[in-house]
């Protein structure tokens, strides 16, 4: 029986095409999903009643910081420091229209102490380059969560 080496090296390259692109396109379509559901709850948010808004925000923040962090750790930091720059943005909203509502606001509270757990996680996976924009969002998200449990405790 006569062997080939080369036919083993030719049909991996001949596959290897077919069988990454799927992977490849699986991660794209995990990111564009996260993207629409994010844009979903942009929507929830910008639309929900006064009452509502700070745990909406909340629960808007903690989506962006998952999929940031996820962009981050699969090396795509250009989206991933646009998304933490939008998440800085949201957690001014959230500071500056904390609602009345102490159950609303204790888990908005309790949302943001875990999403303010991830976002250091990711900090101290980032790279130098990185570290300055997460750093930035971490302490308006440690800001936003302080004056959450101040409303917590004031109700």
């Amino acid at each position: 029986m006569r062997t080939y080496p080369f036919s083993m090296a030719l049909q991996m390259t001949l596959l290897t095409p077919l069988i990454l692109p799927p992977a490849c396109l699986r991660a794209a379509d995990r990111n564009q999903s996260g993207e629409q559901a994010i844009v979903q709850l942009e929507k929830r948010a910008e639309r929900a009643n006064p009452r509502d808004q700070c745990l909406r925000y909340t629960e808007l923040v903690s989506a962006m910081t998952d999929l940031a962090g996820k962009q981050m750790l699969d090396g795509d930091t250009e989206h991933a420091s646009a998304m933490f720059k939008k998440i800085e943005h949201y957690a001014e909203l959230i500071h500056t229209g904390l609602a009345n509502d102490p159950r609303r606001v204790k888990d908005a509270q309790m949302i943001m102490h875990r999403t303010a757990y991830r976002l250091d996680e990711y900090l101290h996976q980032a790279s130098g380059e990185d570290k300055a924009t997460l750093q930035a969002a971490l302490n308006e998200l440690n800001q936003v969560q302080d004056e959450l449990l101040t409303q917590v405790f004031k109700h």
